[in-house]
């Protein structure tokens, strides 16, 4: 057998495995992901029904530089395939270059970091067994996603090239960060580090490509994400960029291959930086412990939420001219009541943002589970500290961090507006309307507490309630669904601002709710078995 063969030794045995262990996750994204853009899809050819409203579409968004920045470049905008890609395709890139990273992260870093790959090679494995698993399946599930993309745009009767170009862009910008992520998991040993420097990786790629778009298109080369949107899906597809992220694949893995021959197990190529001889005094306490875990998530939380609503801001005053005499638009923007286009489409941006940063207080509200299933709250619960003093720290920078996502994303669509409106009192007045929506975002956290403390093998389906949020409340007025189904979300019961008039009933019920949840989750947590 030669050399290569042994170092691959077990492969096979651990693919099997780790789909196993992994299927509910894997269940989610492959099925996530799809979901939301088809969905999506279905609400453009629900917005633009006819040739006009997308001739209309078009010559709005073709010299707004703010869209052409988020969503990718303006081409073939007069046709539903083109106004399909331009809104679902950099997002949905996006989300399936996160679902490669976090997966390959887990399965590689993560696995070394908690001391099971240690095991897995005492047993017969080669050496590169459990890199090639989890790459076989990312790029099973990368596969798997780009299929039914593809699939479920030609159901909607898009044309063919244009379904197979986008499918395949995104199972390319997924294996391009596959292999990227495989080589920042040889460079740091420490999880969060790889999570982190290819997220970063990710941002960079992104305002390269928005950059070059809203430029010249030169920068855009640098892009993995401008390479795969440069095949043109709709608009006379190219094929040949594709080959630009087959050698990004090929050649990243092959420097992740030499990077591991030259590292021992469980260390990486960069030292860790050794900290102070005494620790600070807050990280003794349970909230600054839990701070100091969770600041880097807060932060690129923030700025996310910050930079969406400086994109969302900077159009306001510009709605009406680009919505024009779209009737569909017109409705689903201000079904709000008696109230402005302008204020009308800053609600719904304004809830579209929340949304996205709730997803920071889910996150913050499952770390207690994440540290208990990484077997590192035994030892903090061995000490003097209570269990509710534990997962009241994360809870609380769930709550309080909520707050803080929430403002920025108002403050960077409140600065963003003033700007083009020359209206200074826009700030105050949307970082208030963003603030509503913070008993929505507890309420979610509460949800991820309760499943915790009472039904711990559950925890994902806090994700899956998110999703709902999500479906309902961007897609629920395309979309035509039930009263029963739109009702279940808290962010339904909120008032809509600054539409809508300020009221103080409905954030109370929906506070009392999330409080109820907290109780619940923190008394089965403190009654049942830790691990």
């Amino acid at each position: 057998m030669s050399g290569r063969a042994v170092e691959l030794t077990g492969t096979v045995t651990l693919t099997r495995f780790l789909v196993r262990r992994e299927r509910v996750r894997i269940a989610l994204w492959i099925v996530g992901i799809p979901l939301l853009v088809l969905l999506t899809a279905a609400g453009v050819k629900g917005l633009y029904p006819t040739q006009h409203d997308l001739d209309v579409a078009a010559r709005g968004s073709e010299g707004n530089a703010a869209a052409i920045a988020f969503n990718g470049p303006p081409l073939a905008l007069d046709t539903m395939g083109g106004q399909v890609a331009f809104q679902t395709g950099t997002v949905g890139l996006v989300v399936v270059a996160l679902m490669s990273v976090f997966t390959v992260g887990r399965q590689t870093r993560g696995e070394e970091e908690a001391g099971r790959a240690e095991l897995v090679r005492a047993l017969p494995t080669g050496r590169h067994a459990s890199v090639a698993a989890a790459l076989l399946v990312v790029g099973a599930m990368n596969v798997v996603v780009a299929a039914a993309v593809t699939l479920g745009l030609l159901a909607l009767r898009l044309p063919a090239a244009g379904s197979v170009a986008l499918g395949l862009s995104f199972l390319a910008v997924g294996l391009v960060f596959a292999a990227f992520t495989t080589v920042a998991a040889q460079v740091s040993e420490n999880t969060r580090v790889v999570h982190g420097g290819t997220g970063a990786v990710l941002g960079l790629t992104f305002v390269l490509r928005a950059v070059g778009d809203v430029g010249d298109g030169r920068l855009s080369w640098l892009s993995p994400i401008g390479w795969v949107q440069k095949t043109r899906p709709y608009a006379g597809e190219r094929w040949w960029p594709l080959l630009l992220a087959a050698g990004g694949v090929a050649g990243a893995l092959a420097l992740a291959s030499a990077l591991a021959a030259r590292r021992d197990l469980g260390a990486g190529l960069v030292p860790p930086r050794p900290g102070p001889p005494r620790a600070a005094p807050r990280l003794g306490r349970p909230l600054g412990l839990a701070l100091r875990l969770q600041r880097g998530s807060l932060i690129g939380w923030s700025c996310a939420v910050f930079l969406t609503g400086i994109a969302y801001g900077w159009v306001a005053d510009d709605v009406q001219d680009l919505i024009g005499d779209n009737d569909t638009m017109r409705k689903v923007i201000a079904g709000f009541g008696e109230t402005s286009i302008t204020d009308a489409y800053l609600t719904r941006s304004l809830l579209t943002v929340a949304l996205v940063g709730a997803g920071f207080a889910v996150q913050a509200a499952l770390r207690p589970r994440g540290e208990e299933s990484a077997l590192r709250a035994e030892p903090v619960l061995a000490a003097p500290v209570s269990r509710l003093r534990w997962a009241g720290g994360h809870l609380t920078v769930a709550v309080l961090g909520s707050v803080v996502v929430l403002g920025a994303a108002g403050l960077g669509t409140g600065l963003s507006y003033a700007l083009v409106s020359h209206d200074a009192g826009q700030v105050p007045r949307l970082v208030g309307a963003a603030l509503v929506y913070a008993p929505a975002l507890w309420t979610l956290a509460a949800v991820a507490t309760a499943l915790t403390g009472l039904a711990p093998r559950a925890v994902g389906a806090a994700w899956a309630v998110l999703g709902l949020c999500l479906v309902t409340g961007v897609l629920g007025d395309v979309l035509g669904l039930p009263d029963w189904l739109l009702d279940l979300s808290p962010f339904q019961h909120l008032p809509q601002l600054p539409a809508a008039r300020a009221a103080f009933g409905a954030p109370a019920a929906v506070t009392a709710i999330a409080a109820a949840l907290l109780a619940a989750g923190l008394a089965g947590f403190r009654h049942r078995d830790v691990g």
